[in-house]
């Protein structure tokens, strides 16, 4: 039985009462400071006040936990707006604005579906918004925007994440590294790629994202109206 089917154990009077719902609070603060190594049936037991063991009636493995905790913050996400575009375009932005508010998250995504109860109404919401497109336009649809949204958030996440193990942020990076681009430029050898990069509009990250999936929507568009 997954957890999401098991009951979890009656209340007892005891000192600090005990629930799946303070658990996963409890992993997602942890999550949240120091990232998923932080996160141990141990450490969590330590800040609920509780010992190790009294976890286990609420949550068999570590595995159930991340199972959780992931389902948690797919409850912070739900597509708004009206039409099937203004639908993808929200529910790509609140994913990528989970990610950016839990950075983890970003790293359990993109696998397998979450078959947790708010990973379902997500799910349920986006295929809705979708109600007049046909299904089998529809599904592969909301599978392309997760997927952009996926591997946007995550590079945004590893830059983010570069910049504090180097102490050096895109800027300083770029400084750096442009006198070799310079002298590789030099030689002729990459002429379109020096092209874009000297003549091109450089984009921050917001502006990345969103021209990015405009031209993903823009061809789900086109799909639909064929």
């Amino acid at each position: 039985m997954l957890v999401w089917e098991r009951p979890e154990p009656p209340d007892r009077p005891v000192p600090a009462p005990l629930s799946r719902d303070r658990i996963v609070s409890a992993a997602i603060l942890l999550a949240d400071a120091d990232g998923l190594e932080a996160v141990s049936l141990r450490k969590v037991a330590a800040v609920l006040g509780v010992g190790p063991m009294r976890l286990y009636g609420y949550i068999a493995t570590k595995d159930e936990l991340l199972d959780l905790v992931v389902d948690a913050v797919h409850a912070e996400i739900r597509p708004a707006g009206d039409g099937w575009r203004e639908a993808l375009r929200s529910l790509a932005e609140a994913t990528r604005h989970a990610a950016h508010r839990h950075e983890w998250f970003a790293d359990l995504i993109g696998g397998r579906p979450q078959l947790g109860p708010h990973a379902l109404a997500r799910m349920e919401a986006a295929v809705a918004a979708l109600g007049g497109v046909d299904v089998d336009t529809a599904v592969p649809a909301i599978a392309a925007v997760d997927a952009y949204v996926v591997g946007a958030v995550r590079r945004e996440i590893a830059e983010l994440r570069a910049e504090r193990a180097t102490g050096m942020d895109k800027r300083q990076w770029q400084a750096a590294h442009g006198p070799y681009l310079e002298r590789t430029f030099a030689t002729g050898r990459f002429p379109a790629l020096a092209s874009a990069i000297r003549d091109g509009t450089h984009l921050d990250a917001d502006q990345t994202f969103r021209t990015g999936l405009d031209f993903l929507l823009d061809g789900i568009a086109a799909r639909i109206s064929s």
